[in-house]
């Protein structure tokens, strides 16, 4: 009697540093570019490392240069942007590689320390026939044409199998997403037992007549119910009035939450109340994207906890 009343006091003593240890952030994420559309100066990349810990990777490479220098300013890192660039980004996990997520990747690359790009097949193969050649920029990888400056290495990802990521602590997998009539990928980063999942461009699988939504929600569902996926990074282009035909390749408020409605129908009631869902590439003019935030707040009712990453400010979760 006494022991047991003796352990429920211990118990509740330790309670505030039991609830503070399990809301210790386990990530931390630097936005150098948040928006789709026409401006360059802040497209989709998006630094990621393990809290406490400068071994970042990037998300996709729209914009580099101008959103470290972005942090520096707010003073997101306390080093130069030179030392951002060649000594915290270890490596970039393209997408796809559409110009809006992969430019600031190829006009930096003079400057850039040697590390790894990751990829789907797909998508390497278009970096290395399309960008890094001598007739567009000039061959700064290991593969392709002659002469190969070989600053950057390629590596494949075959969806299905996760793969290490060279000087970070990360494991990532892929999954491949529909995106109009081009392949795009998600990339599922996991530090310890943490993760994140982040979505390059994609449609609604209802739309792209695809499955690959559907699927990679059916692969998080435990993750979600054990709290151990932190955030989902998803984009929302265009608002609701947008037509179908002419999504290409995209999400609207409607097509986002009926995408979330599906994955709550497999994760059980209530289970997605409060996930960090970071809204991305939402498209310029301004007054859409004031629109697509009212929709987003409108339809809300999984109580979602909508973020919007904005350029060069740290996030923790």
């Amino acid at each position: 009697m006494y022991r047991k009343q003796a352990y429920l006091m211990i118990l509740w003593l330790l309670m505030p540093f039991l609830v503070l240890a399990q809301s210790k952030p386990a990530f931390k994420l630097v936005p150098l570019g948040v928006l789709g559309g026409i401006d360059e100066s802040n497209l989709s990349a998006y630094m990621l490392a393990p809290a406490g810990s400068t071994n970042f990777i990037c998300l996709d490479a729209g914009t580099i240069h101008y959103g470290i220098e972005k942090a520096v300013a707010n003073k997101t890192f306390q080093v130069t942007g030179d030392k951002v660039l060649k000594q915290y980004i270890k490596g970039y996990f393209i997408s796809h590689a559409h110009l809006d997520h992969i430019s600031g990747l190829i006009i930096n690359s003079p400057e850039d320390s040697t590390k790894t790009i990751y990829g789907l097949q797909s998508t390497l193969e278009t970096i290395k026939t399309h960008y890094f050649t001598w007739t567009s920029w000039a061959n700064f990888a290991d593969q392709g044409e002659t002469p190969a400056l070989k600053k950057y290495h390629y590596q494949i990802l075959t969806p299905g199998t996760q793969t290490d990521v060279e000087n970070t602590s990360f494991k990532v997998q892929a999954f491949p997403l529909a995106h109009s009539n081009l392949t795009s990928t998600a990339f599922l980063v996991q530090s310890n037992n943490n993760y994140v999942l982040y979505l390059g461009d994609t449609g609604p699988d209802a739309v792209e007549k695809s499955s690959n939504l559907q699927n990679l929600w059916q692969f998080i569902v435990p993750l979600i119910k054990t709290h151990q996926l932190k955030a989902i990074l998803i984009e929302v282009s265009f608002p609701n009035e947008q037509p179908d035909k002419t999504l290409f390749g995209h999400l609207t408020p409607r097509w986002l939450m009926a995408e979330m409605d599906k994955l709550a129908a497999l994760t059980g009631p209530g289970q997605l109340k409060g996930l960090n869902i970071l809204v991305t590439h939402l498209k310029p003019p301004a007054n859409s994207i004031t629109t697509i935030k009212a929709q987003l707040a409108a339809s809300n009712q999984l109580q979602l906890n909508l973020i919007y990453p904005e350029q060069g400010k740290a996030l923790n979760f």
